[in-house]
């Protein structure tokens, strides 16, 4: 390894989150990552730590991979007109997120809807969040909302320029099944993701998305099944559930009740691996930095999950849906981590405990690509114990 090569060592670690469903603690104490990517995972004592060029000893506290929040509407920079605030995004940070992914730029104040705008306005969201990464946050973005008059053409010249994703089906005038369906097997064809709205209208120029529409137009995530902010009737999202394989984005700004009648479903259903959460923020209800964590907290606690389960909803559940390199712990991912402990004096003997009693944990760090990028958090309940750089 050349010398100067970022070698970072994580040491004693209480507790380790995986992000896989199916094996959601991880039997080690120590990480390593090199240039930024997962290079090993295991005890410290049969691990060659020397060269670090960081070294954290965690002190105790639990390492997960960091979270990933699945449906946010930047603008541009870390500033949202949608609530004219600022720092948004480093606040996001601050409650254990370390990637957002666009649902579309919506709240740009003048969003161009003709053909030749949108589609420059999405390369220009996907070209500056790449080069301008706030406080270090992986921003996906570029996210266009399609409208009648696109064509096949569009969709490839949009991924032939970088944009991986599309904007909430249903944000735009494309509000009807067949047209949806085309575009949507337009931008898969050039290996785009898409989004659906589902529910009733958010903001003026959106409208109802129901059921029979969602699953016509087969997008790759039903975007806030449960509503942004209203959600569609039980039946319909029982039969949404029921009818597809797409992923159940379950959103902070949506309805709780409908949040866990979908949790409920999926479980009977045996299907948890498709519940991914997001804020749907920045929004009417505000900015929410702790939205995914309270998410967590709140599936965990009344939708009767275990709290490292409901911990994969929000970190490798997303990654798969998404195809991300980050999310997971396992060697070869991107070396994205939160650092947490359970809050002081919050009940629960444990981290785990306390998540299912409701509770949010304290959040000590974030790491992303290998590197810190914040400490302890100014947003979370402060953590029992707190790791530190060495």
């Amino acid at each position: 390894m050349p010398q100067d090569t970022p070698k970072l060592v994580i040491r004693n670690i209480g507790l380790m989150l995986s992000g896989k469903m199916e094996a959601a603690i991880l039997d080690a104490d120590c990480l390593i990552a090199i240039d930024g990517k997962i290079t090993e995972i295991g005890m410290e004592k049969d691990m060659d730590t020397e060269g670090a060029t960081t070294t954290i000893d965690a002190n105790g506290t639990t390492l997960a991979p960091g979270l990933i929040d699945s449906h946010v509407h930047p603008v541009i920079g870390d500033y949202t007109p949608r609530q004219n605030q600022m720092n948004w995004i480093d606040s996001t940070l601050h409650g254990g997120v370390t990637t957002l992914i666009s649902a579309g730029e919506v709240h740009m104040p003048g969003r161009p809807k003709d053909i030749i705008g949108l589609k420059a306005q999405a390369i220009a969201a996907q070209r500056w969040y790449e080069n301008f990464r706030p406080s270090g946050m992986k921003v996906m973005a570029g996210a266009p909302i399609i409208e009648h008059g696109m064509v096949e053409q569009d969709f490839k010249d949009l991924a032939d320029a970088g944009v991986k994703l599309l904007g909430e089906v249903g944000l735009g005038s494309v509000k009807d099944g067949p047209t949806g369906k085309k575009m949507v097997d337009w931008a898969r064809k050039y290996g785009m993701q898409s989004t659906i709205h589902t529910g009733g209208p958010s903001i003026p120029g959106s409208g109802l998305i129901d059921a029979e529409v969602v699953l016509e137009v087969g997008a790759d995530v039903i975007g806030h099944i449960n509503g942004g902010h209203t959600a569609l009737p039980d039946d319909q999202i029982i039969c949404l559930c029921e009818s597809c394989t797409k992923g159940l984005e379950i959103v902070h700004n949506g309805n709780e009740r409908a949040a866990l009648l979908t949790l409920n479903t999926a479980r009977e259903l045996k299907q948890l691996n498709r519940v991914i959460l997001g804020t749907d923020g920045p929004a009417g209800s505000g900015v929410q930095p702790l939205g995914i964590l309270r998410m967590v907290a709140m599936l965990s606690s009344l939708g009767n999950v275990p709290a490292e389960i409901a911990f994969c909803f929000a970190t490798g559940n997303t990654s798969r849906q998404r195809e991300l390199d980050t999310g997971i712990i396992e060697i070869g991912k991107a070396a994205d981590f939160v650092l947490m402990d359970r809050a002081q004096h919050a009940p629960g003997k444990t981290i785990l405990e306390s998540v299912e009693f409701g509770n949010l944990p304290g959040v000590g760090m974030t790491i992303i690509d290998g590197v810190v990028t914040s400490e302890r958090s100014r947003n979370t309940p402060p953590a029992t114990a707190l790791p530190t750089v060495i």
